[in-house]
């Protein structure tokens, strides 16, 4: 494949994107968190090149995005509970894991086989333009190497993806830069990945509290949603998360006003947020861990974050970055 063009967002980007998606090509377009890669999801020739790609395991299941709540009713069942998850955050940074209805149109390859789909209806004048110009589902997954750092610009996924897909639609920086919450609304309701709609939101809209923990994989291995392999997020570097210090050549994740004592050891240091603001964070983290992997440390030390509200889905993001890949030991996680 020729090298990948990218194309500003407008009208004629719209007619582009939907005409390939038709033909079975693949679009990387932007949404309120990070740059999704799109694919018919009802073709499975058109997903199986998503899923090569990106170098994506098939067993891995995409998020499906639809234009809004009335295609997500022809793809999955909805209870009470996902029903007013949906009336509450969409258009928006949530996604729901639902029952497949029997004439669900989305391919065995989307879901991974599973009996269940992952649906979102994005808050992007973009994304919800070319979902409604193509007029059915959408697989879209972020438009990065599988366990690389999600990308929030169109450069980002250029990058990763030059050469490997059709398009990439240009809509500028992604304004919120960490993935949705994915929420199971099943035989119970569970979070299975923390995200830009806070754990406290869903509570509040369910009037109690979800369970803290994703429910196991099916047996097969296969996980329920994107984002819950152990090892993703991942810059090349190495990650140690809750660092107090720097080691000699690492490059520092700082947060907040105060810097380790000896932070000027560091090979580059950005700061997700000199005032300790989650959103400012959330919006930063991908981009930043991209630009301390390209100041060529081997790792990445990333100060303690704030575990509650967005910090629950930022340190997510860190510990799966920091997590083994191919049988390489663990960084030393800080104290």
């Amino acid at each position: 494949m020729p090298a990948t063009r990218i194309v500003r967002a407008s009208p004629e980007a719209t007619k582009e994107a939907s005409a390939t998606l038709a033909a079975g090509g693949l679009v990387a377009f932007p949404t309120e968190t990070v740059y999704g890669l799109g694919a018919d999801a009802t073709n499975d020739a058109a997903v199986a090149k998503l899923y090569a790609a990106k170098e994506r395991p098939s067993f891995n299941p995409l998020i499906v995005h639809v234009p809004d709540l009335a295609a997500a009713q022809r793809i999955a069942a909805f209870d009470a509970r996902a029903l007013a998850l949906a009336r509450a955050f969409w258009p928006g940074a949530l996604t729901l894991v639902l029952r497949k209805l029997p004439s669900c149109p989305v391919g065995l390859l989307a879901t991974a086989g599973l009996d269940t789909v992952a649906v979102r209806l994005p808050n992007h004048p973009v994304a919800r333009d070319i979902l409604q110009a193509f007029g059915k589902p959408v697989a879209a997954p972020s438009a990065n190497r599988s366990g690389r750092v999600s990308p929030t610009s169109a450069v980002n996924v250029k990058d990763d993806l030059d050469g490997r897909i059709d398009i990439i639609v240009d809509g500028g920086p992604c304004p919120v830069g960490i993935e949705s919450t994915i929420v199971a609304c099943l035989d119970g309701v569970a979070l299975l990945r923390p995200g830009a709609v806070t754990r406290d939101a869903i509570a509040k809209v369910l009037g109690h509290a979800i369970a803290p923990l994703a429910p196991e994989a099916p047996a097969r291995g296969a996980p329920l949603a994107p984002g819950m392999l152990a090892s993703h997020y991942a810059p090349r570097a190495a990650v140690r998360v809750n660092a107090v210090t720097v080691e000699p050549g690492e490059a520092l994740l700082a947060f907040g006003p105060q810097l380790p004592a000896n932070a000027r050891e560091a090979k580059a240091v950005l700061n997700l947020s000199p005032t300790g603001s989650l959103a400012e964070a959330a919006v930063n983290l991908f981009a930043y861990l991209r630009g301390l992997d390209a100041a060529g440390a081997a790792t990445i030390a990333a100060m303690p974050i704030p575990n509650e509200g967005l910090g629950e889905a930022i340190n997510d993001r860190l510990r799966h970055a920091a997590a083994p890949r191919d049988g390489a030991p663990r960084p030393r996680d800080a104290p």
